[in-house]
């Protein structure tokens, strides 16, 4: 192992105090506990997915030019992005961003997405929202320029995955105003159509968000086909409705149908398991935080050590 200067052990330790003891150990530096957290292997993992799954809007269209954007909410206050002015076919581990619940740039070698005030807006009005998708799928999108949604009833998946469909007014993309035009319904829906703009989806992950919008555009299309047969479509029968709403109720997703409770969380293995949380005891695999600070500090000084040997 190559050596390691006594400095970096001592702001290895600083860090890792920062995580362990929030209220007692502050660091000098605002960012330096954020650095910590946005390089850990967690965050390394979700940048991954955030960049496959931008790669998956765009080679299935629902996304072009530099449109669509991505984010997942790392820890309470602080939330990984896609910068603005990029593909998402051609997104790196370099080009994620992190930012704070009031959209301030915390790290990044880009400027963060210009609608990020719309994913912000379903994180402090949704708790369980863990990852939030916005993007451009034309099907869907027809709908929504036409100020309609799809009929309810029609295809399992739909009822089960999306649900009924909400439709916003129309702002102007960007703006706060815009923004809060999905908080009316983003409690009671995942999935949501953005008047002569596009949609905007919400999960527990990043993959599972990208599902929402995939069904949803498959739907709308099989939809907008089966409109040209000239025949009428058919609905499941309505008592076969409560079935697939208590498959719904089951798997904890949300629908303005059912009468669950907006406050319940899906837990994030990262806030759980970081040693930031402020029920350290609790933390998985660890009872004692002291174990949990030489566990972080031992990770720490192995990664510099690692990547000097690179």
């Amino acid at each position: 192992m190559s050596s390691v200067s006594k400095e970096f052990v001592d702001q290895v330790v600083r860090h890792a105090l920062a995580q362990c003891f929030p209220d007692h150990h502050p660091v000098g530096h605002p960012s330096s506990t954020a650095r910590v957290v946005f390089d850990s292997t967690e965050a390394i993992a979700i940048k991954q997915e955030i960049i496959d799954v931008g790669r998956k809007l765009w080679l299935r269209e629902y996304v072009d030019g530099n449109g669509g954007n991505i984010s997942y909410r790392l820890t309470e206050d602080l939330v990984l992005c896609t910068p603005t002015m990029l593909s998402k076919a051609d997104l790196t581990l370099d080009d994620i961003c992190l930012v704070n619940l009031e959209n301030e740039m915390i790290i990044g070698k880009r400027s963060h997405t210009s609608e990020m005030l719309l994913h912000l807006e379903i994180y402090k009005a949704v708790p369980k929202a863990m990852a939030v998708i916005h993007c451009h799928p034309p099907h869907a999108t027809a709908y929504a320029i036409t100020g309609s949604v799809p009929p309810a009833g029609i295809i399992p998946e739909q009822e089960v995955f999306v649900g009924l469909v909400a439709t916003t007014p129309y702002e102007t993309p960007g703006t706060k105003t815009f923004a809060e035009t999905v908080l009316p319904y983003i409690k009671k829906h995942n999935t949501i159509l953005l008047e002569n703009h596009g949609v905007v989806c919400w999960a527990d992950t990043v993959t599972h968000a990208e599902w929402c919008v995939e069904v949803l555009e498959t739907y709308c299309r099989t939809l907008i086909l089966a409109s040209q047969l000239g025949k009428p479509i058919r609905h499941i029968p309505a008592e076969k409705i409560a079935g697939l709403l208590e498959i719904k109720r089951r798997l904890g997703l949300p629908d303005a149908r059912l009468n669950e409770p907006e406050d319940t969380k899906i837990p994030n293995p990262l806030v759980q398991n970081s040693c930031n949380s402020s029920k350290i005891g609790k933390n998985k695999g660890f009872d004692d935080p002291f174990e949990l600070l030489v566990m972080r500090i031992i990770e720490e000084v192995f990664r510099f050590a690692s990547s000097t040997n690179e």
